[in-house]
């Protein structure tokens, strides 16, 4: 019995319950991108350094990081539904605490709180959307909740930065902790009861999975190629107003180009990785590591900073459901649920990592202008392990002796 309800193979309509997933990953998007439309206005209001309110990110991040296996574990032996469902309270409850907070070292204990849902929500939920439809499906189903993501950047954070500028920054955490009430509401009428049986597995089995040497070379793949990209994005706000040379007010507008690029970046590479997963997975990541590369030479032309912020969401999306689809395809079996949420972590460790190195790079290294080229070889360096785990993959594929039939 499969351990999701499954749409039929025939069926070309993806089932409400994926859009359900979406409402909620766009929900999770929003509190987890807005701050970086903030960053000015926070650091400003709790008298810190931007280095430091970028660490608002780092913070999140890592809470993502190691509440994603905790969680996935907690919750291993309970329906999907309902861990859904609880993950989507405890985010609404982080984010009335981030709203309320009144220094920021409480700003970084309710961002942390707030992430707990994050990496277990994506991941359970990737099981739960590949699960609801047909095999060659699977990367565009994950997209498609990840979609989420992308259309909160392209409206959850311009509006949040927009609510920000005009009412304060706690008015964007008030207004997204609406959008996860919302949310919850959406998953407990759309999401079938059946949408996920218990695990019957141990936790003993399930951490298995982590013997498997492809399952850790994609999560490293996923953690350093999508570094880069918060490494730029972390500190866009300061970079396009203090580099580019723009108004403050201009941000929100150069991040619905972001949002753009990222929607079109993110469904592109779900629809190429179900055709051909592996040519996806390597060009994708190529292709954001040239962009990043070129972003470095352009931040002074304004037109051009502008089409490089859509050509990076564009990019950076493409390679998320590659990355996702791979681990679940290397975790097949038991421990499927705890290693997608595990790449969900290495995401975001990714994030952390990137948001500090580029801290790094602007308060101790060549500075701000230097952080796209520091980026790009960050990426680089996950397209080299994403090589590596295809070259060993297809070499032992190549030495698995030929079993010859002889006739009789």
């Amino acid at each position: 019995m499969s351990s999701t309800h499954t749409a039929p193979a025939s069926s070309k309509r993806f089932p409400p319950a994926l859009y359900a997933l979406t409402v909620g990953s766009f929900g999770i998007g929003t509190t987890e991108f807005v701050i970086m439309g903030l960053l000015l206005q926070v650091a400003a209001d709790l008298q810190v350094s931007i280095a430091a309110a970028g660490l608002l990110i780092s913070g999140y991040a890592l809470g993502v990081f190691f509440g994603a296996p905790l969680l996935t574990a907690a919750t291993g032996r309970l329906p999907r539904k309902l861990t859904l469902l609880a993950l989507m309270v405890v985010f609404t409850l982080g984010n009335l605490a981030c709203a309320l907070a009144p220094s920021y070292e409480l700003l970084m204990l309710a961002r942390v709180i707030t992430s707990l849902a994050h990496g277990t929500f994506f991941g359970v939920g990737a099981v739960v959307a590949t699960g609801l439809v047909a095999a060659d499906r699977r990367a565009s189903a994950i997209s498609i909740m990840f979609t989420g993501l992308t259309v909160a950047t392209l409206l959850g954070v311009p509006a949040g930065a927009w609510l920000g500028a005009q009412l304060g920054w706690r008015a964007s955490f008030w207004a997204v902790a609406v959008i996860g009430m919302l949310a919850t509401a959406v998953i407990a009428w759309w999401v079938p009861a059946d949408a996920g049986e218990r695990s019957t597995s141990s936790l003993r089995d399930d951490i298995k999975v982590l013997t498997r040497p492809q399952v850790l070379l994609g999560l490293l793949a996923t953690v350093l190629g999508f570094s880069g990209v918060f490494t730029v994005f972390t500190y866009i706000q300061p970079l396009l107003t203090q580099v580019t040379g723009f108004a403050d007010a201009a941000v929100s507008a150069i991040l619905l180009v972001f949002g753009v690029g990222m929607i079109t970046g993110n469904l592109l590479g779900g629809r190429l990785a179900d055709r051909h997963l592996v040519p996806t997975l390597l060009g994708s990541i190529a292709t954001l590591a040239l962009v990043l590369a070129a972003m470095s030479g352009v931040l002074h032309l304004p037109v051009a900073a502008v089409v490089f912020v859509g050509l990076l969401g564009m990019a950076a999306f493409a390679i998320v459901s590659p990355l996702q689809l791979r681990v679940l395809q290397k975790a097949e079996g038991v421990g499927q649920s705890l290693a997608s949420s595990l790449n969900i972590a290495a995401f975001n460790l990714g994030n952390a990592l990137g948001a500090w190195v580029g801290g790094v790079v602007i308060a101790q290294g060549p500075g701000m202008e230097a952080l796209p080229w520091v980026a790009a070889l960050l990426t680089a360096s996950g397209g080299l392990v994403a090589g590596l785990s295809v070259w060993l993959e297809r070499r032992q594929v190549l030495q698995r002796p030929v079993k010859v039939g002889l006739a009789a």
